[in-house]
């Protein structure tokens, strides 16, 4: 949604509006100058005018020097420097479950804001108001000039001087203040510069204002000799160049606003009279007089598919049918039942009561400029509370708070003049008083000869003689008052000697050192509380402009201080490869979002102290290596994550190579060993082939010796039959059968 800047019509409104708002101004002026004086002599004594122009007379009437130890200066920038020591933390909770990633985006939106408005000197300067004048000012504003036309949210700091509250308002963000106006005194030309497209208007205004009002602050009677610094007002008017009064008021007004709730999509929306008028106008498309859809493809999409449910059941139905002895024809003869579909728009809707719309009153903050008499323009900004974010320091309950420099400006008053004292005692002790009888000298001469070195002063006795005179010596009582005025000075702060390097304070172990360092901080984290409910408005703030700024698609980046960078998109669109929809990836601009500010995120930390425990932690295997280079002062963290892995792939490979050489030289040994049984197997094989050729040799002959036996026998026995035969033969007849069966 573009900004829209509105200017009334009607000239006498516009003058009415004009008048109303200078009447405010002076009276809230009037109200506030007894404040103004004391915190613009507040912001000088801390500079180091702290003697006034009747008491610097009176020191210098006695012979002593209007000497300054500034110790309030050193004491708030070491304040400051605590409390800033680290960018601040925003964290943002999604008031439903599915803002849970657009939350995140919108913290790094809240960082990304800090970084574009160089948030670590606004903030800086915020506090360093809140502890010289009791109250510093951040304004949370859109500058539709910067990313090249779009806009962007931005935060400044502001002049408390240049503040002008309601005196009737008592909350300390200003919350109840019925006008909070911002005046100050522009040349014509620097208006123009802020606003060029109202250039005309401008150099036609009149400031209509006396001169000794140019500046917001008054004189505060401090003796200016030999204070360095200038204010505005000490500048003063350049001859010759139109100067004009500029008012930037911001009041509360009431909006009329319609609250929509849609049950068929269980979604609420807030909208302006003009957005209610389109709203309503919305068409839609009652299918089967249960579903509502607003776009007709999905519409269509869905009659498709009622379809072919029941042209499905209607088959089923015939299969059935026909199963049951039945003519399935009539069944598909009764054709398919028409959907009842009906367009209308949400206005038929709402009369239905299927759309609730209640008409609210919400409170919303209008912004009004005015240069001299003439009202440039003015805008409903989507807030509910004053982009003018307070840091108030002692609140008293009213817009005019009291600060510390106030409440330690008599210890710094105190140590001025024990040091005025101190050196008015050190030059008299330098220069020797001598008490002389009277008439015994020429007092011309003596003197000239005591100022001269190594001269002898001849003297008579009988008249008296010259008595010198030493000063009393100071008590060392008086020294301790001093130093001890000085601690209670930073006491007064919440600082302490240990906190600012002083090793005399210390404790002697490195533990005690760090526990007494946390313990320390506790004192400031009451300052801390105020800083750190004014940055949680900011960010309450900041998140409304951002979704009415932020309406079409974003891309920023964060760089964080460990040289990582992070990179988002916003309000992104995408089409839908499956229904062809565009949706919007990042949507910023719907959702309700409360956010909380981390609390002692800008408070300094221990370095060593914390590297330790990440550290411990690392080694424990809680955490990886990289949250533990989050926390060192190491530039190049991703080239030494990318160098880290490629040693790491290295040993990994080396490891494994190792491992594979060992594998090796295994097998290699396993192979040896086998080799050696194998030669050992073949030398017994080899034997044992040599043992079965003697074997089988041996076998042979035997066999062979047995053979020759058989045969010899075989012959043997063949002779002794022959014999036998031829014996037989020879015998009688007779004895043939005797010799047979003898035989």
């Amino acid at each position: 949604m573009p900004m829209e800047y509105t200017q009334n019509g009607d000239i006498d409104e516009e003058k009415q509006f004009v008048d109303e708002t200078q009447e405010l101004f002076n009276t809230y002026s009037t109200k506030r100058d007894n404040w103004a004086i004391h915190a613009k002599e507040d912001k000088e004594f801390r500079l180091g005018r702290q003697w006034t122009a009747e008491q610097e007379e009176v020191l210098k009437s006695r012979g002593q020097a209007p000497i300054v130890v500034n110790r309030v200066h050193p004491a708030v920038e070491a304040a400051k420097s605590m409390l800033t020591a680290n960018r601040p933390s925003f964290r943002c909770a999604p008031r439903e479950d599915s803002d849970n990633k657009i939350a995140q985006v919108i913290s790094a939106l809240l960082s990304y804001m800090y970084d574009i408005s160089d948030g670590r000197s606004v903030i800086r300067n915020a506090i360093d108001d809140y502890y010289v004048m009791g109250m510093g000012l951040i304004q949370v504003y859109q500058d539709p000039m910067k990313d090249m036309g779009k806009g962007e949210v931005c935060i400044k700091d502001i002049d408390p001087l240049n503040l002008y509250v309601d005196p009737n308002s008592q909350d300390r963000l200003f919350d109840d203040a019925s006008n909070i106006i911002i005046s100050k005194t522009f040349t014509k030309d620097q208006a123009t510069a802020l606003y060029p497209m109202y250039k005309d208007a401008i150099n036609n205004a009149s400031s209509n204002f006396a001169s000794n009002s140019d500046f917001n602050a008054v004189a505060t009677g401090r003796s200016t000799e030999g204070f360095a610094a200038q204010f505005p007002e000490d500048v003063g008017r350049v001859s010759g160049v139109d100067y004009i009064r500029g008012y930037e008021r911001y009041m509360k007004i009431r909006v009329p606003k319609f609250r929509v709730y849609e049950k068929f999509s269980n979604k609420e929306h807030l909208f302006e009279e003009d957005e209610y008028s389109q709203y309503i106008k919305t068409p839609a498309y009652i299918i089967n007089n249960e579903q509502i859809l607003t776009d007709p493809e999905q519409a269509k999409q869905l009659l498709q598919q009622m379809h072919m449910q029941m042209q499905q059941a209607m088959v089923q139905q015939a299969q059935q049918v026909a199963q049951q002895g039945g003519d399935p024809k009539e069944v598909m003869a009764q054709g398919l039942p028409e959907i009842p579909i009906e367009e209308v728009t949400f206005e038929t809707l709402i009369e239905r009561g299927i759309i609730k719309v209640v008409q609210v009153t919400v409170e919303r903050v209008k912004m009004c400029i005015i240069m001299g008499d003439t009202l440039l323009y003015s805008r409903i900004l989507p807030i509910e509370k004053y982009p003018i974010v307070p840091l108030m320091n002692i609140h008293t309950r009213s817009p005019y708070p009291t600060s510390d420099v106030r409440m330690i400006k008599g210890l710094q008053e105190y140590i001025n003049k024990t040091r005025s004292l101190i050196i008015a005692h050190a030059t008299t002790s330098t220069n020797t008083k001598i008490l002389v009888p009277e008439g015994s000298v020429d007092m011309a001469e003596f003197e000239q000869k005591w100022a001269q070195p190594g001269v002898a002063i001849p003297y008579d006795p009988t008249d008296g003689a010259p008595m010198p005179v030493q000063p009393t010596p100071l008590p060392n009582e008086l020294y301790a008052n001093e130093t001890n005025a000085k601690n209670d000075i930073d006491h007064a702060l919440g600082l302490y000697e240990m906190m600012m390097g002083n090793s005399q304070a210390a404790p002697q172990t490195y533990k005690a050192t760090i526990s007494l360092d946390e313990f320390g901080q506790r004192k400031i984290k009451s300052k801390l509380a105020d800083i750190e409910a004014a940055l949680t408005r900011v960010g309450q703030v900041a998140i409304p402009m951002m979704q009415q700024l932020y309406s079409g698609e974003k891309v920023f980046r964060l760089v964080q201080p460990n040289n990582s960078m992070s990179e988002y998109i916003v309000n992104k669109k995408l089409v839908d490869d499956k229904t062809g929809e565009i949706q919007i990836f990042n949507d910023i601009t719907v959702g309700k979002y409360d956010v909380i500010y981390i609390s002692g995120s800008t408070l300094p930390t221990n370095r060593y102290a914390e590297l330790e425990f990440y550290m411990d932690a690392y080694s424990k295997g809680l955490i990886d290596r990289l949250e533990v280079l989050k926390k060192t002062e190491v530039f190049d963290m991703e080239g030494v994550l990318e160098r880290t892995d490629e040693i790491t792939k290295l040993q990994g490979a080396l490891q494994q190579a190792q491992e594979q050489i060992k594998s090796l030289k295994g097998d290699l040994q396993t192979r040896d060993r086998e080799a050696v049984n194998l030669r050992k197997k073949v030398e017994v094989e080899k034997f044992k082939g040599e043992l079965d050729s003697v074997a089988n040799k041996s076998k042979a002959a035997g066999t062979l010796f047995g053979k020759r036996l058989d045969d010899t026998l075989a012959a043997e026995k063949k002779d002794v039959a022959m014999r036998l035969k031829d014996f037989d033969s020879t015998l009688p007849s007779g004895k043939e059968g005797s010799q047979k069966g003898n035989k």
